[in-house]
């Protein structure tokens, strides 16, 4: 066969979706954020509030989480025509996902550890100052999900829908910073009620207490993360999907066809992969066979392995 022969048989792996506008609001989030993360450090230190020096260190995640994700957004990018990456670079984004969501679980111990310190050797605390930053940045969160909810909300794949959102139709990459703009916003919420119940009140115990829950707001966030994008890059099915069974229903329509083994796994948001070994006595063309899948848009690579089956044979196989 000669070369341009066979480049007709060819196709494209690059299965990721355009993310230039994700990437470039994320780049803006960035500024904005390290800039607010400095100054809640800063007021934290200087006005011993734990509330909101916890909320600070959330904010620097945000910071390590966006980072992240604008790098896996340019790397995505940058390779997506590299042959060395066989099913493409959509995996980049989930990688970024996942190494963001074990930094965050860590800070979150360091947060949890440090609001214990507090709660038994407590600092006064120079709450209208505290109270202010803590508002603003609150003010920052808000304005962060204006500019990544867009996208969120956007970046859905408009084919099928076979399964749990999160797992099928949402940029992971950007979910990761997205949810994480909203957990930070609620320990925000947090940090302001605690200090300005210990100013009207006197209950500064419920500063270091808030510091407590929004660690766990962080780690509660992280693990969520870490646990689907781990499926994803260990190529596991979602429990929640029936894609495996619309396959097989397709496939064995003619009364003829068996699968006999099915694999599939995530190549990018919303974007399937799937191997898919038939027999039958009367087999089809593996082109017959994909034309029975060409209704579901998320099977973005499929590999079909047909094998005649005599009678007896088929008898064993389907028992």
């Amino acid at each position: 066969m000669h070369q341009t022969e066979r480049a007709d048989f060819q196709h494209s792996h690059d299965f990721a979706h355009d993310s230039s506008r994700a990437e470039f609001r994320t780049r803006i989030v960035i500024g904005i954020t390290c800039a607010m993360m400095v100054l809640e450090i800063t007021a934290g230190i200087l006005s011993h509030s734990m509330a909101l020096l916890a909320d600070g260190w959330h904010m620097s995640t945000h910071a390590i989480a966006f980072m992240m994700a604008a790098v896996a957004y340019y790397f995505t990018r940058r390779h997506a025509g590299d042959p060395r990456f066989s099913f493409g670079t959509g995996k980049i984004g989930v990688l970024g996902g996942y190494s963001s969501a074990i930094v965050l679980s860590l800070i979150a111990l360091a947060m949890a550890g440090e609001s214990v310190r507090r709660l038994f050797a407590p600092l006064s605390i120079h709450f209208n100052e505290a109270i202010g930053i803590a508002a603003l940045g609150l003010c920052v969160n808000v304005v962060c999900a204006l500019l990544l909810k867009d996208d969120h909300g956007h970046s859905h794949d408009h084919g099928h829908d076979h399964g749990s959102a999160h797992a099928h139709s949402h940029d992971l990459n950007l979910r990761a910073a997205y949810i994480h703009v909203l957990a930070d916003a609620f320990t925000s919420i947090l940090a302001i009620s605690a200090l300005t119940s210990g100013k009207f009140f006197g209950w500064n115990w419920l500063d270091p207490v808030v510091g407590i829950v929004g660690s766990g707001v962080v780690f509660s966030w992280a693990y969520t993360l870490i646990r689907d994008t781990g499926a994803v890059l260990l190529n596991v099915t979602p429990e929640t999907s029936d894609l495996p069974a619309e396959i097989r229903r397709a496939v064995e329509s003619d009364g003829d066809s068996v699968v006999t083994d099915l694999h599939i796994w995530q190549v990018s948001s919303g974007k399937f992969a799937a191997i898919v070994s038939i027999v039958a006595q009367e087999p089809k063309s593996s082109e017959e066979y994909r034309a029975l899948l060409n209704a579901h848009e998320e099977l973005v690579h499929v590999t079909i392995e047909v094998q005649h089956c005599r009678d007896h044979e088929m008898v064993a196989v389907v028992g």
